[in-house]
């Protein structure tokens, strides 16, 4: 029986995995580090992200050094209104704990979250689908999104995927990501590389925002 083929050079010979780099004007997008995705202890949709909060709390106090926005997002759903998750929850019942109001749609309280930092509450993996994302960045004059949070396999990937078909250079710093799991977690990282967008050091990314002007 045959070998199977590595599958670095599968991707290699079709030419995947190039380079975006960076923009001029980035922005810091923190997906769902909400209290549901990061205390296993009050909800069973987390997992332990307690190095992915303190990673983007890295990323956040770098971006506010340089004067660059950080946008945050929750899940919440009305729980009076069954098709305000639409079709979701049929796939994960456990999503319909999230409502509006609860403790689950809080911001995990050791995230650094100024009063002045825009809160997106959504409905769907991507933080772009029926939200009003894409216009503040455009409004902001974005070119740039690292994204960080949770989940890899889940609302990062969805929100990195949108993000390059919005036109912004997505940025995945590798120790601010989390999942519940690590295959989902790995498998995902190679693909978003391979891609979406560009899958690098926590370092790097730090490095990058030094860099910038004031």
């Amino acid at each position: 029986m045959s070998q199977p083929e590595d599958k670095h050079l599968i991707y290699q010979r079709a030419q995947l995995g190039h380079p975006l780099g960076y923009g001029k004007h980035p922005a810091v997008a923190v997906i769902d580090l909400q209290i549901g995705f990061t205390v296993p202890e009050r909800s069973p949709l987390a997992g332990n992200l307690d190095s992915v909060v303190a990673a983007t709390n890295m990323l956040i106090a770098a971006a506010r050094k340089k004067h660059r926005p950080v946008i945050f997002t929750v899940v919440g759903y009305d729980p009076h209104r069954q098709d305000d998750a639409g079709l979701w929850p049929q796939k994960a019942p456990s999503l319909r704990l999230l409502t509006l109001g609860s403790e689950l749609v809080e911001l995990d309280p050791r995230l650094d979250r100024h009063p002045t930092d825009l809160v997106i509450v959504k409905k769907y993996a991507s933080a772009f689908f029926g939200t009003y994302l894409a216009s503040t960045l455009t409004m902001k004059g974005i070119d740039t999104l690292i994204v960080t949070g949770c989940t890899t396999s889940g609302c990062v990937r969805a929100t990195v995927m949108d993000a390059l078909a919005h036109g912004f250079r997505p940025i995945v710093p590798l120790e601010a990501v989390g999942d519940r799991a690590r295959e989902p977690h790995e498998a995902n990282l190679f693909d978003i590389g391979s891609k979406y967008g560009d899958v690098v050091p926590l370092s790097e990314v730090i490095h990058y925002l030094k860099t910038l002007g004031d």
